[in-house]
Formats: C-alpha cells, structure tokens, sequence
C-alpha cells in the first residue's frame, strides 16, 4: 500500500479532532513533483516546499506537545500509572520526572481504596478494576499519540528522500 493511502486511513481512523493536525502529505508531495521540473519553476517549488514542510513540522510538533501536556495533566488529576509501563512512551525529560513519582500516589490510591472499603472485598474489587481502567486508557491514549508521531515522521522522511531523489 502506498505511504498516501496509508496515511488518509490513519486520519480516517483517528479522533476527529486530531485528524487536521498530520502531516499535509498531498501538498508536499506535490510541490516536490514540481521540483522535479528543473528550471525556475523548479527552485520555487523547492521553495515552497521548505516554508511548507517547516511550518508542518511546527504544526506537528505543537499538536504533539499540547496532546503531551493534555496526559500530564489527566494524568495528575486522576490517574496514578506504573512508570514501568509506560515510560518507553514518554520519553521527554519533564514526563520522566513525573512517572518517577506516580508510583507512591498508585500505592496511595490503592491503599486508600484498601482502608476506606476494608470492610467490603466487592467494593475493593471494583475500586482496583476503575484504577486498572484508568491505567489501560490511558495507554491507549498514548499509543494513539505514538502512532501519529510515526506516521507523521515517515510522511517528512519519505517527502525529503523523494526530493533528493529528484534533484540527482
């Protein structure tokens, strides 16, 4: 399948309101086939390609830093996650440092849920299922957020290559 169609039925699939946020593959795509052209017309396109690919990139990377922050913050609110299974997804400096101290608010969430339903092992049973819920979406959420971040770093790879290509 080609890089295009794969990438329409990834914004296709994804949240509609992360879908004008990728990558404008089609655009770039065809400013480097004008590349191609030589000449003039060529340079211009070549041109209009960089100030295009530059403010996607900026485009990307604010979507990607605000979808970033977004977790942090759900995350502070109402979700103490096990660094150890997720840290691979959240690689920045200021996500290490705050996974580094979910595990006490996990282990104060549990034992809170321990005390305060002690009497009652189906009310424990059923707090310990909302945690684990809390942990799986939000792993979700952050696979959803990798997966954007692959297809839109595969997109510019594959434009710049095409346009190297094209000027040999």
């Amino acid at each position: 399948m080609k890089f295009g169609k794969r990438l329409k039925r990834q914004i296709e699939e994804t949240l509609p309101e992360w879908r004008e946020n990728f990558i404008s593959y089609k655009d770039l795509k065809k400013l480097v086939r004008l590349t191609s052209s030589g000449g003039p017309s060529g340079e211009v396109a070549e041109a209009q390609f960089i100030r295009l690919l530059d403010a996607e990139i900026d485009k990307l990377n604010a979507f990607f830093v605000e979808q970033e922050e977004d977790f942090i913050i759900h995350q502070k609110v109402h979700l103490p996650i096990d660094p150890i299974s997720v840290s691979t997804l959240l690689l920045s400096p200021v996500n290490q440092d705050f996974l580094r101290r979910r595990p006490q608010e996990l282990q104060e969430r549990i034992r809170s849920a321990v005390e305060t339903h002690s009497p009652s092992e189906v009310q424990l049973a059923a707090e310990m299922i909302k945690i684990r819920k809390d942990i799986v979406n939000l792993h979700g959420e952050m696979v959803l957020l990798e997966n954007y971040s692959s297809i839109n770093y595969t997109g510019s790879d594959l434009l710049l290559l095409v346009l190297l290509l094209c000027r040999n």
